[in-house]
């Protein structure tokens, strides 16, 4: 090459380059980013349509079952009656106790339901987000 035609190395030419393929490849990052983010917010709304109608199946699904074993608690209860009353019983103490046996299973489920739901306030978990006592509240009465 001629010495009169060599190319320009201007530090202020490579320097406005350089910042300028830093922005771009910051919008393209930036670009990236918004395109993973909006994809990873479209998947957890799918997710969660599938989701809430997986539920509501199963919502339907334990309505079903509840009232089948209802029907076929009704069934055993009618068949415990009649078989009492074929033993010479008088109706209405077989119905009495029928009602008494029902009263009494329905109060043992409402015991394990009270003494469950304890756990509904998520105790463990609240105790671990309280704060340490510090050495000062240790000496105070509650």
């Amino acid at each position: 090459m001629p010495p009169d035609q060599t190319s320009s190395t201007d530090p202020a030419d490579s320097t406005s380059s350089g910042e300028a393929g830093l922005l771009n490849d910051a919008h393209a990052l930036w670009l990236e980013l918004r395109g993973l983010g909006h994809d990873r917010l479209q998947l957890a709304a799918l997710e969660s349509q599938r989701a809430g109608l997986s539920l509501v199946d199963m919502l339907v699904a334990g309505i079903l079952i509840a009232v089948l074993l209802n029907t076929a608690w009704l069934g055993l209860v009618a068949a415990a009656v009649l078989g009492m009353l074929e033993n010479g019983i008088a109706a209405s103490s077989v119905i009495l106790l029928a009602v008494a046996g029902n009263l009494l299973l329905v109060l043992m489920l409402a015991a394990v339901i009270r003494h469950k739901s304890r756990y509904l306030a998520f105790p463990a978990l609240l105790r671990s987000l309280t704060p340490a006592p510090t050495p000062q509240d240790t000496g105070r009465p509650r």
